[in-house]
C-alpha cells in the first residue's frame, strides 16, 4: 500500500443560504478506537472503513482500509468516547473543480456545521478563496477535529 495524504481546509458555517435537499449525501458514523494516532471506523451508508491519519493539520498522511460490517459491529462497542453522527452532502463550488464536503451533525453536536474542501497541493490549498457564506476556517483548530470532538466530555455541558 502506498503512502497517501489528505490536503484539507475547514471552515465553520452559520447559514447555508440555499436548500440541501438537491445535493448528493451520505449518512457517516464513525467512532475512534485510539486519537493518537487516530484510528477509527466509519459506517458510510453501507460501507464500512477503518481509517488511520497521521499527525498533521493541512497535510495529514492517512490510510482507509474496507472493514465489512461484522467487523465494525464487532469494533464499535470497543470505541471510546462520544460516536459522530452526521450527514455529508456533497457541493460543487462553481467554476471550479473543488467539492464541498458540508458537514451537518447530529446530537451531541447538532449546533456543528463544517464545510471541509481537499485540495491536490498545498498550493491549490494556499489559492483557494472561500465562498462568501463559509465562516471563520478551522483548519488549524483541533478543537474541530472529530476525533477531539470523540473525546468531549459532554455531561459535564
Amino acid at each position: 500500500m502506498s503512502k497517501q495524504y489528505e490536503i484539507e481546509k475547514k471552515y465553520l458555517i452559520k447559514e447555508i443560504p440555499f436548500s440541501l435537499d438537491s445535493y448528493p449525501n451520505h449518512k457517516l458514523e464513525q467512532a475512534y478506537l485510539c486519537t493518537d494516532p487516530v484510528i477509527r471506523i466509519r459506517r458510510e451508508d453501507d460501507q464500512y472503513i477503518l481509517t488511520y491519519k497521521g499527525s498533521g493539520l493541512l497535510i495529514r498522511e492517512e490510510y482507509n482500509l474496507p472493514l465489512t460490517k461484522e467487523g465494525y459491529l464487532h469494533l464499535l462497542p470497543k470505541a471510546d468516547g462520544n460516536i459522530i453522527r452526521k450527514t455529508r452532502y456533497l457541493i460543487p463550488i462553481k467554476g471550479s473543480s473543488h467539492t464541498i464536503e458540508l458537514d451537518v451533525f447530529e446530537e451531541p453536536f447538532s449546533s456543528l456545521i463544517l464545510a471541509e474542501v481537499e485540495f491536490n497541493s498545498v498550493e491549490d490549498a494556499t489559492l483557494f478563496s472561500a465562498p462568501d457564506w463559509f465562516g471563520k476556517e478551522v483548519t488549524n483548530d483541533t478543537n474541530y477535529h472529530n476525533s477531539t470532538m470523540s473525546k468531549m466530555n459532554l455531561s459535564a455541558e
